[in-house]
């Protein structure tokens, strides 16, 4: 079968055979490839038209002179900045302590225990101090000059405040004795000792003891919180004051200082 052109007038001729002419379609048909050559023809210059148009208005633009907003730029050699002095304090400088002169502590007379003496509290005899070198004063002190010197107890007296750290009631990680609560309660049945007046008054029950576990693993700050009988409380804290050193308690990784309770019971057999 041979390939037929639909836009020639032998088909246009074939589709119209027998038919009226005259009709408006057969006019139509014949000039619709004009129609369709001229629409072409006005597709094809919008479309150039367009994408020439912005490559134009650049090229135009290109071409013409920039003018300058602003003159040249000069430079101007500024004053360096005042720096005012009003809010700096000034460091003050220190003097230097005086000399202190040679002196020997004077012990005031008091009743102790000979354990509870020490060398550096114990009463001078007339002779020490009359063959000592320098005054009598409130401290021992070896100076330096013992003409233009002065005395310990005249110099004023610096005070340190002093911030207690804090003390926990709970933490993410307790204190805790050597070898756990069993140890512990086994340190405290083998060291306790009952007192004979609380057994002879048939006195047993409970003591409550609270204490400090510091960031040292050390027990500090014992106190009793729920009584018994003096001598029962007395004993039931001589024997927490005695505990080891424990495994101190810790709080985001840092040991802290933490309260712990424990109670201590009396029972009679």
């Amino acid at each position: 079968m041979s390939k037929i052109d639909l836009t020639s007038f032998e088909w246009r001729e074939l589709v119209f055979q027998g038919k009226n002419k005259e009709y408006g379609a057969y006019t139509l048909r014949g000039d619709s490839d004009r129609r369709h050559n001229r629409a072409m023809l006005i597709i094809t210059i919008v479309t150039v038209v367009g994408f020439s148009i912005p490559k134009l208005v650049d090229f135009i633009k290109s071409k013409q002179p920039v003018k300058e907003e602003f003159g040249p730029t000069t430079m101007v050699n500024l004053k360096p900045a005042e720096v005012k002095d009003a809010n700096i304090k000034k460091v003050e400088s220190v003097e230097p302590p005086p000399p202190i002169k040679n002196s020997v502590k004077f012990t005031a007379p008091e009743i102790k225990d000979d354990k509870d003496v020490t060398d550096e509290d114990a009463l001078k005899s007339q002779e020490e101090i009359n063959n000592a070198k320098g005054i009598v004063s409130i401290a021992t002190v070896v100076g330096g000059d013992d003409v233009n010197g002065k005395d310990i107890a005249d110099l004023k007296e610096v005070v340190t405040q002093v911030v207690e750290e804090k003390i926990w009631d709970v933490i993410e990680q307790m204190p805790q004795f050597p070898g756990g609560e069993s140890e512990l309660l086994g340190y405290i049945g083998k060291n306790l000792k009952y007192p004979v007046i609380a057994q002879e008054n048939g006195i047993q029950g409970r003591v409550i003891v609270r204490f400090v576990v510091s960031k040292t693993g050390d027990v500090d700050k014992v106190e009793v919180v729920r009584s018994l009988d003096p001598a029962c409380d007395r004993e039931a804290m001589r024997v927490v004051r005695s505990l080891p050193r424990w495994i101190p308690g810790k709080q985001n990784g840092v040991n802290v200082n933490v309260y712990y309770t424990l109670p201590i019971t009396f029972r009679l057999e």
